[in-house]
């Protein structure tokens, strides 16, 4: 039994570090979307990192089954990467709680805490030194430095493959101004039959010198501001002007079901009051799977779809999908995104959409 325990950790060593990778490429934009939250790397560096990185982890474990320089370059490498991950998971304890978030070491099929996962490392750690201590590898002579080396280039070869991704044509990723440009300082207005509010409408009349006209009412609008969705004025085909009037701006990825969700929901609430002008920014991730969202969730809207870096820049990069945004001639209404805290409240849009604007 004793002469098997060596071939048993070399096997849990690299079931962990297979499944590590496979679970960071569904959706790999997850894992990519991490590394620019974590500082690592710039929207137009995070497909390589992204694919290069997930390609390591699945080539040590192929790796940590086979014995060309196993001691002397491949346990060392697979040390020296949990002990980085390590240090990286003490900072976050430090910053925001041992027990809050998932720190993404299984992507989003495991989700794992910080201090987890930090536990998990210390005994992958044990293991690779039990490993180093018990196993041995190939006689100096026949050691053949290539066979880690094609196995980790296969690895990314693998990836670039089956990840294909058009290079970051964007200028600036850095995140978008969270503050919207005030265009008109005014608290102009225009007339809008449907006010009824008698707190919120402003009356104008018009006299004569012999008689006074009939009030007209005006709605009390929030002055025209530039938002950061200004830049999108063709979708669908057609022209639009986001920051005019009211708009519902969604921003969803073709695969993430959590926007499908969404998109049946204000498919529900569609059939129980009038939706303002309603557009769709779909992510540059799986695109293909457009016509199957529009057919799940029956929410056939104009859409267009941009580049992920460009996507985040605009949704903003501390954000997640599905997000959702209710404009008022630019001014952010409303807003929606993630899952957790402010995720997607069908009863708390249809609030927002029924209040007149207050002023403030």
């Amino acid at each position: 039994m004793k002469a098997y325990l060596p071939w048993t950790a070399r096997i849990v060593v690299s079931i962990l570090f297979l499944v590590s990778a496979v679970s960071k490429m569904f959706p790999i934009w997850m894992f990519e979307k991490q590394l620019v939250d974590l500082g690592i790397c710039g929207w137009c560096d995070a497909p390589y990192f992204s694919r290069l990185l997930i390609a390591l982890e699945a080539a040590i474990g192929i790796a940590i089954l086979q014995r060309h320089f196993l001691k002397r370059f491949v346990i060392p490498v697979t040390a020296f990467l949990l002990v980085a991950f390590c240090a990286h998971l003490s900072i976050e304890m430090v910053k925001h709680g041992a027990m809050n978030g998932n720190c993404g070491c299984f992507g989003q099929l495991i989700p794992m805490t910080p201090l987890e996962a930090f536990i998990k490392n210390v005994l992958t750690l044990g293991l690779l030194v039990y490993i180093y201590r018990t196993t041995q590898e190939h006689e100096k002579g026949q050691n053949r430095f290539m066979v880690p080396l094609f196995i980790y280039s296969v690895s990314a070869f693998g990836m670039f493959a089956l990840f294909p991704f058009c290079p970051c044509e964007a200028e600036n990723t850095g995140d978008s101004a969270t503050e919207t440009e005030v265009l008109i300082e005014d608290n102009s207005t225009t007339i809008d039959s449907t006010g009824t509010n008698a707190d919120t409408l402003a009356i104008t009349t018009t006299a004569s010198s012999d008689t006074v006209a009939s009030a007209k009412v005006e709605e009390v609008q929030p002055p025209k501001v530039k938002s950061r969705f200004s830049e999108f004025k063709t979708i669908g085909g057609k022209k639009v002007n986001l920051d005019e009037g009211k708009k519902l701006v969604c921003f969803f990825a073709p695969g993430c079901d959590h926007c499908r969700e969404t998109a049946k929901e204000l498919k529900a609430l569609a059939a129980k009051l009038k939706l303002p002008d309603t557009y769709i920014i779909f992510m540059d991730e799986e695109a293909f799977l457009i016509p199957e969202f529009m057919k799940e969730t029956g929410f056939n809207k104009p859409y267009q779809v941009i580049d992920i870096p460009k996507f985040w820049t605009v949704l903003g990069s501390n954000a997640s999908t599905p997000g959702l945004f209710y404009l008022w001639n630019g001014n952010i209404i409303k807003s929606f995104e993630g899952i957790e805290g402010n995720k997607f409240d069908a009863t708390a849009l249809k609030s927002a959409l029924e209040q007149p604007y207050s002023g403030k």
